[in-house]
């Protein structure tokens, strides 16, 4: 389940017909009653651009 995000920054514009990249890192995995929250820093890259498009946090929730 998507929980939600913290820290959005959207740093560049995107372009219609740009080629980009997600990458996720987990950076916390918390236990909760049921399943556990997992927390990813995400930047998104925009091909030939040294600047991400956009860095955020996102929290995901899994259940058993």
């Amino acid at each position: 389940i998507n929980y939600g995000s913290n820290k959005v920054r959207f740093t560049s514009m995107v372009p219609s017909g740009s080629r980009i990249r997600l990458h996720q890192t987990l950076k916390a995995l918390e236990e909760v009653e049921g399943g556990v929250r997992m927390i990813f820093d995400c930047t998104v890259e925009l091909e030939g651009s040294t600047r991400p498009a956009l860095v955020s946090e996102s929290i995901i929730m899994a259940f058993n």
